[in-house]
């Protein structure tokens, strides 16, 4: 049967949900794995620009269903049905779209081009692997080899690329932002964070001493919304002393400089110091709780994309 006969005889891509969070379309693999065949397809190449970083995957079920983005959207239905042929032919497959593709009407709004390795998913304990590592709030890696048609754990790289002729994707946990702050931006940043997907955790000062340790982590933004330096000095310490990517206050540079000297006399470095954004956010002064949700979010994800690029 030629590929046009073995289009026609496949399920019609349709989108399952709408996420390009790697966790949920995982999930969405091992949920689809227990229903039936499934392929993962992942962007290993971007020639030019493109809207997705390399290891972005889209997951397709046998039934047409997939989940996942390896661009802005516009080559995902081509993708699942580049999957669906490699199903039905039981063979790993790489496809190239855009720039460089045989597929001239497929045009990439970015002017760049992609290629995708499809893999058969013979089994799911890689993928359930990762998802454990990442519920542990640790990295994780998996690595796909094209000659062999594996998918296999890994140790985790600086970023995802090409190694020793195979390909390995990292994942690393979602961000958890530590609020500390009875304050209605620190509500408002609340809000907006969950909305964002990130793990949010709302601490009282007193909590800080009891959990830190066991919270913070490399991947938790610790932001402190507290009108009075006194009561965000305990969380604040607590984060100084963790590896939280991301420390930020609520005030001014006047207040700041208060701040520093308080933090000099309790035996802080000059090092520690410059771990803190403050005045807090990618813009200001804000003049309500909205936008300066906004500009601590930015700076958060900013300085996240930075550190762990």
């Amino acid at each position: 049967m030629n590929n046009f006969s073995s289009l026609l005889a496949l399920p019609t891509p349709a989108r399952a949900h709408a996420t390009d969070d790697p966790v949920e379309v995982l999930r969405f693999a091992v949920e689809a794995f227990a229903q039936g065949s499934v392929a993962i397809a992942t962007l290993v190449e971007i020639r030019g620009g493109a809207a997705r970083s390399l290891g972005s995957h889209v997951v397709v079920s046998a039934d047409g269903r997939y989940c996942g983005y390896v661009s802005g959207g516009c080559v995902e239905a081509a993708v699942a049905a580049e999957a669906l042929l490699a199903l039905e032919e039981r063979c790993d497959r790489t496809v190239m779209f855009g720039e460089g593709s045989p597929f001239i009407d497929i045009v990439l709004p970015c002017g760049g081009g992609i290629t995708v390795a499809i893999h058969l998913l013979r089994k799911i304990a890689a993928i359930e692997h990762v998802l454990d590592t990442l519920k542990q709030r640790r990295p994780a890696a998996l690595r796909y080899s094209f000659v062999t048609q594996s998918l296999e754990p890994a140790e985790p790289v600086t970023r995802a690329g090409w190694q020793n002729g195979s390909f390995v994707t990292v994942y690393r946990p979602t961000t958890r932002v530590v609020l500390s702050g009875q304050t209605v931006e620190a509500q408002t940043v609340a809000r907006v964070a969950e909305v964002a997907g990130y793990d949010v955790v709302v601490w009282h000062p007193r909590e800080a001493a009891l959990s830190g340790s066991q919270i913070i982590d490399p991947f938790t933004a610790v932001i402190l919304l507290h009108h009075d330096l006194d009561q965000e000095a305990a969380t604040l310490h607590v984060a100084l002393r963790s590896g939280a990517f991301y420390i930020g206050a609520l005030g001014s540079t006047r207040t700041h400089k208060r701040r520093e000297d308080q933090l000099i006399k309790s035996g802080f470095s000059e090092i520690d110091l410059s771990r803190i954004k403050a005045p807090i956010g990618v813009f200001g002064p804000t003049r309500d709780a909205s936008s300066l949700a906004l500009s601590v979010l930015a700076d958060v994800a900013a300085t996240r994309l930075m550190v762990y690029a």
